[in-house]
This record gives C-alpha cells, structure tokens and sequence, in this order.
C-alpha cells in the first residue's frame, strides 16, 4: 500500500525536475563580459525603451517585456534554436521575460544577474 503513494510522488518529482531544467541559466557580469561582449550573439534588453535610451550593453537589441503581446510578437523574430542572452535593469523582469520565452520554445536563455545595474557599475 506504500509503495501506490511513493509511485505518484516519485513521478511527480521527476516532472517537476524536468521542468525545472528548462530555466533559464543565470549568468554573471565575468560570463557576460567573456561569452557575450565582442561576439556575435542574441543579446536582449528587456527594459523599456526610456531605459534602453539612457544607456545599453554594447549590440544589445531592445524589446520591452511590459507590452506582453509585442514582446511575444518581437522576440519570435529570435533564433529559438540559438543562445539569448537577457537582461533588465536587476533581474526581475528578465527573469519574467525567460519564463515567457520558455513557453514560446527557447531553447537556451541566459539571464544576466544583476543587469544593467551590475553593469553600469563596473
């Protein structure tokens, strides 16, 4: 009779882990200095466009994740099939805007902790 109750749990934990693999992976500013700056990748700021205005990482596109419908609409224009790399002004919309762009099919999401904070402060 134990063992009806763990099988469902032990299913449950395994799908819960492989969603979880999904996330997007949290950078650093040495990764995004190494991996990204110079090189020819997908480099989102999801800030708005105010923002992005009074200054951005070098090559980075903007596309504003507070209008939902054009940000999904924007970013289909992406490769899904190829890294992109986001970024906000700290984490919190970035991190939003990776779990949107999961549900859309990306395949791999880096979002750089800190984001435009951390690196206008360097």
């Amino acid at each position: 009779m134990k063992n009806l109750f763990f099988i469902p749990l032990f299913i449950l934990c395994l799908s819960c882990n492989a969603q979880k693999s999904k996330d997007a992976h949290i950078i650093g500013l040495q990764t995004l200095k190494t991996d990204v700056i110079g090189k020819d990748v997908q480099l989102v700021d999801v800030r708005s466009e105010k923002e992005y205005s009074q200054g951005h990482i070098d090559d980075a596109i903007n596309i504003n994740i507070a209008d939902k419908a054009t940000f999904s609409k924007e970013i289909q224009k992406l490769d899904k099939t190829k890294p992109v790399y986001i970024y906000c002004h700290a984490g919190v919309r970035s991190h939003r805007a990776s779990k949107l762009m999961t549900e859309l099919g990306f395949t791999t999401i880096y979002d750089f902790k800190g984001g435009w904070s951390a690196w206008n402060r360097q």
